[in-house]
């Protein structure tokens, strides 16, 4: 069997999930130490510039390579399809970025804390980033349909699984009792809490600027993605 199809490109997009899943957990696991040598503040700039810059070359990378490989299935002129993974694609982004809800501390402006979260989001499932990266992963697999994209994919949702672990692990030994109380009234699958009567779903609680501001992005991006392709193919990677 030939495997002609397997470039290089497989391995280094895995040498870049693999360096930033390290540099991400590593730093979110050093974060009580590093807090108290350099402060909440220069911690958490430091962490977002690493972060956001190892993210930024992951994206550039999987967008200008993203057919590379051995292509999988083609499914792309089916009507329906497009349609289909681009509301798998605005899902995945509601649960991807509210999960974070305190955009002064993430800009390092109000001192940075780590907090117990019951509300919105939350309810649905205690870790909405993992479930929003499965979502996004599955639609942009289901849609490119490359070895390339499914490496990638596999990548991204084995960090978001081992985020799973790391983050409880990390609120039990930060919060102790406290989070053992808001992990028996909340679930890691969606939704599995509230039909097991555990936890209550309150709409309310998404009327807040952080999903508006969210809603927004889902439709800005949606314009912008034919012109963020173009710009991150003029990057020679």
């Amino acid at each position: 069997m030939s495997y002609q199809w397997l470039s290089p490109s497989h391995f280094i997009m895995a040498g870049l999930l693999l360096c930033f899943a390290i540099a991400h957990s590593g730093l979110a696991a050093l974060r009580p130490v590093l807090e108290k040598v350099f402060g909440a503040r220069l911690y958490r700039i430091f962490f977002a510039l690493v972060s956001l810059s190892l993210a930024v070359a992951l994206i550039i990378y999987f967008f200008n390579h993203r057919y590379d490989g051995l292509q999988l299935w083609q499914i792309q002129g089916i009507p329906a399809i497009q349609p289909i993974v681009w509301v798998l694609s605005a899902i995945s982004f509601l649960f991807l970025y509210p999960s974070t809800f305190n955009l002064l501390e993430i800009a390092a402006i109000a001192k940075p804390e780590v907090h117990l979260h019951e509300t919105g989001i939350i309810r649905i499932t205690r870790h909405p980033q993992m479930v929003g990266q499965v979502i996004w992963c599955v639609a942009h697999t289901l849609w490119i349909g490359t070895t390339f994209t499914l490496l990638t994919s596999v990548g991204l949702v084995l960090h978001h699984l081992f985020g799973v672990w790391h983050g409880d692990r990390r609120l039990r030994a930060r919060f102790g009792d406290s989070f053992e109380r808001l992990k028996a009234r909340t679930s890691v699958i969606p939704f599995l809490a509230i039909l097991q009567g555990r936890q209550t779903f309150v709409l309310g609680e998404f009327l807040r600027p952080a999903y508006l501001g969210v809603a927004i992005f889902i439709l800005l991006l949606w314009k912008a993605h034919p012109l963020l392709i173009r710009v991150t193919g003029n990057v020679g990677w």
